[in-house]
């Protein structure tokens, strides 16, 4: 009330009109002050909260891509167990208790013997403990893997040989709907302040009041400074979006010139990854093989009559025997003289994995020293046809590997040289060590 008084002191001040319409005048000033700003207030609040949506929403899929898909899957095990229907495993049931074993998987292995028989059943590998995942995001992971398994494999269809393969539905993005919400909601708002205006000044005519006339809406500063705010905050938004996704080619397919199935060679047959891209075990980059080390198989397997259909992402039916044909081709080799023509051409592979120039990668550190296998980065290649970029590749998907994955210690010369770490965890002053405390998310580590 006191701030009520001071207003209409001032306005009495202030005002030519007469003595008795003063604290009508007020109180009329007064509530339009009030409705305006209540209005305002609404409007900016429902537009931050469209942007706080947006921007904060979790993404499962791309968080379970990010930090789940390189060891698991969700209808089959793979390095680790399938996650397809886990609440109903074990302790999962309980939210707490999975919080826990994603976050710290020694401690909580400890004291529980269901996860300790996991260990036992997959070679005695222990899960990655994410301590920097929050609540939410694991919150996000399951209900995508709920969502996916209940769904089921391809969305619920079942490939036929022939017809189109079905992919998983997308997760729905609400963004749009969010936006035209935040539109009407706009909308509302100013209509009300235009019927709060037009009563007002219905009033005022009625009790003999002059009032001015009304500032249109495109001069008014209100909508004005309201109309900046949110154009500011949504382009600001997507311009920075925009920006942090430049260069990136995540899930990148291409259409190679050869139809190699990764899926056949490295899943069914368990060809080493390593036997075709040794460049990965000895240096910066993994090579893409010579058409040499194809034939080495080729020569002597020259149809595909033994391994499953293959298709297309579009769907239609590869010939396998075909392909082969297209590998003789190109290394100029004649299948029935059982010689090498002299005829041959290279191979133009598409090249799905680039990384700008001044970032610095080596594969041998990753796979010799720190014993990573290729599915971390590549994702579960074993399972792909025709390959496409699984991670992102950004830094800072980099970095949160580097502060999550822990370093090989146990007999790994190459570390040998960090006695204080080594002493700390025969003291079990720590029980582990993370690339990021043996200096793995330096600057210099990675940029030239």
């Amino acid at each position: 009330m006191l701030i009520l008084y001071q207003r209409l002191a001032y306005f009495c001040r202030r005002t030519e009109c007469s003595p008795q319409y003063k604290l009508r005048d007020i109180m009329s000033y007064h509530r339009s002050t009030v409705v305006k700003k209540l209005i305002f207030g609404l409007t900016l609040v429902f537009s931050l909260f469209f942007l706080v949506t947006i921007t904060n929403a979790q993404d499962g899929k791309a968080i379970f891509n990010s930090k789940c898909a390189a060891c698991h899957q969700v209808f089959k095990n793979s390095t680790g167990p399938a996650l397809g229907g886990m609440e109903d495993r074990g302790p999962w049931g309980d939210r707490k208790k999975l919080y826990a074993w994603i976050h710290n998987p020694a401690a909580f292995m400890a004291n529980d013997p269901y996860t300790q028989g996991l260990k036992d059943s997959h070679n005695g590998i222990l899960m990655t403990g994410f301590p920097d995942l929050t609540e939410g995001e694991i919150d996000a992971i399951v209900d995508y893997v709920n969502t996916t398994f209940t769904a089921g494999p391809g969305g619920g269809a079942k490939a036929t040989p022939g017809a189109a393969v079905a992919t998983p539905e997308p997760e729905t993005d609400n963004t749009l709907l969010y936006g035209v919400l935040t539109l009407i909601l706009a909308v509302i708002a100013l209509t009300l302040l235009q019927v709060n205006s037009n009563l007002k000044k219905m009033s005022d005519d009625k009790e003999g009041i002059h009032a001015s006339e009304p500032v249109p809406f495109y001069r008014n500063k209100l909508y004005i400074a309201l109309g900046i705010i949110v154009l500011f905050l949504v382009g600001g938004y997507y311009t920075i979006q925009g920006a942090i996704g430049l260069g990136r080619h995540q899930n990148y397919e291409p259409e190679q010139p050869i139809f190699y199935s990764h899926k056949v060679h490295a899943g069914i047959n368990q060809i080493s990854c390593l036997y075709c891209h040794g460049g990965a075990q000895e240096g910066k980059s993994a090579n893409i093989p010579s058409v040499n080390v194809c034939m080495n198989c080729h020569m002597a397997i020259n149809e595909y009559t033994k391994g499953p259909q293959l298709f297309r992402p579009d769907g239609s039916e590869v010939n396998g025997t075909a392909e082969i044909q297209k590998l003789y081709s190109y290394a100029g080799w004649d299948p029935d003289k059982q010689q090498y023509t002299g005829e041959g051409k290279p191979i133009e592979w598409e090249r799905i994995h680039n990384l700008p120039d001044h970032v610095y990668f080596n594969h041998s550190q990753h796979v010799v020293v720190g014993q990573q296998q290729c599915q971390t980065c590549h994702g579960n290649i074993t399972e792909m046809d025709e390959v496409h970029q699984f991670a992102d590749l950004s830094m800072g998907w980099c970095v949160n590997c580097h502060r999550d994955t822990k370093v090989q210690f146990t007999d790994n010369k190459f570390y040998s040289i960090y006695e204080k770490f080594h002493d700390d965890i025969k003291s079990k002053k720590i029980d582990s060590v993370t690339v990021e405390m043996i200096g793995g998310i330096e600057c210099q580590k990675c940029h030239y």
